[in-house]
């Protein structure tokens, strides 16, 4: 204690320590647990708002990264049935011409034609290959339930509406090679990405 005189007042301090097992919590045992320490409301609101801003931040580029690997499937699939395309085209030529020789005895110059590619016997119409599953997705090696696609389409068409898209606006679409008089028109490969 202290006693200080000013102006005629006495002023007086008192300092006592303060007991903090007086305060604390006796467990049945007698033993004093330790204090339990916890987050406050501002720091939990301060947190909970930190991730409400990164969530309204992260999401939209996640769903823009969903639209991106869609878009990207679409185009892949769009390059492997073109190159499918020109390397049945190719085999089917030197069938034709007779210069190689197949390795089977059909080929594109049997009825009907089919070429091989990589061991597989490749639906030819036009020398192009097939709007059908034994023809374009054969020689594509597209597997529709493991590359997350939907086959369909009727006659020379042959469309793929990739999962997750707008159907028809998520869509790769090959229509198989035509003749105009003599000559052979190319098979026409689509692809629609607007609604991926």
């Amino acid at each position: 204690m202290t006693d200080n005189h000013e102006n005629g007042f006495l002023r007086t301090c008192y300092f006592l320590p303060v007991n903090e097992r007086k305060y604390s919590i006796t467990m049945k045992s007698g033993r004093t647990p330790p204090f339990a320490h916890g987050f406050t409301l501002i720091e939990l609101v301060i947190v909970i708002t930190i991730i409400g801003i990164l969530a309204a931040v992260a999401l939209p580029r996640l769903i823009d990264a969903q639209r991106d690997a869609r878009v990207a499937k679409t185009n892949a699939i769009y390059g492997s049935m073109r190159s499918a395309t020109a390397l049945a085209r190719s085999r089917c030529e030197l069938d034709v011409a007779g210069t190689a020789p197949s390795p089977t005895a059909i080929n594109c110059a049997s009825t009907p034609p089919k070429v091989n590619m990589d061991g597989l016997m490749i639906d030819i119409v036009n020398r192009y290959p097939a709007a059908t599953a034994a023809g374009i997705e054969a020689a594509a090696a597209l597997n529709p339930a493991a590359d997350g696609l939907t086959p369909g389409g009727t006659g020379t068409t042959r469309t793929y509406d990739v999962a997750g898209g707008t159907i028809p606006n998520c869509r790769i679409t090959y229509q198989e090679a035509t003749l105009s008089g003599t000559a052979i028109v190319a098979p026409v490969i689509s692809v629609v990405t607007s609604g991926c």
